[in-house]
């Protein structure tokens, strides 16, 4: 093989391992705003059920690209709590509608039918009544050690 071919598969192999790497880096990188679901298909990360009711949906994005979805809210608020993970991007589905609410913009209501029974779904802050991130990670937390006040 000539020098100048040998140069020019040295050349296609390092654009080549340039595009893997750039490839790579993009998938790891988090996503902005919330990745589609794939009903009855993608598993809860917290319970392993299928993520079926796109009313009591919930999506952690983690700093390090992986996305984990939930099939009731209180999951996602059990693996915070346990796992602590370095959170990019929290989105709960309304109960109420089609959007997505971020950790910024949700509230929590009492919806006794949610998947898991932890009697969570998510609401605008603002509605009246709703109850914070914290206190719904409160609530999940007693819930899952039993005490079902």
């Amino acid at each position: 093989m000539t020098r100048k071919a040998k140069l020019g598969w040295a050349t296609a192999f390092l654009a080549l391992a340039a595009l893997v790497a750039v490839l790579v880096m993009r998938a790891q990188a988090p996503p902005q705003g919330v990745r589609p679901i794939v009903w009855d298909k993608e598993i809860c990360g917290e319970c392993a059920m299928a993520v079926s009711d796109p009313r009591f949906a919930a999506q952690l994005q983690r700093s390090d690209g992986v996305v984990l979805n939930f099939d009731d809210p209180g999951c996602l608020l059990l693996h915070l709590d346990d796992h602590k993970p370095e959170i990019h991007a929290l989105y709960f589905h309304s109960v109420e509608g089609e959007e997505w609410l971020d950790a910024d913009q949700v509230g929590f209501a009492p919806e006794p039918r949610s998947p898991m029974g932890y009697g969570l779904g998510a609401v605008p802050r603002e509605t009246p009544g709703a109850i914070s991130l914290d206190e719904a990670m409160e609530q999940t937390r007693r819930k899952a050690e039993g005490d079902h006040s």
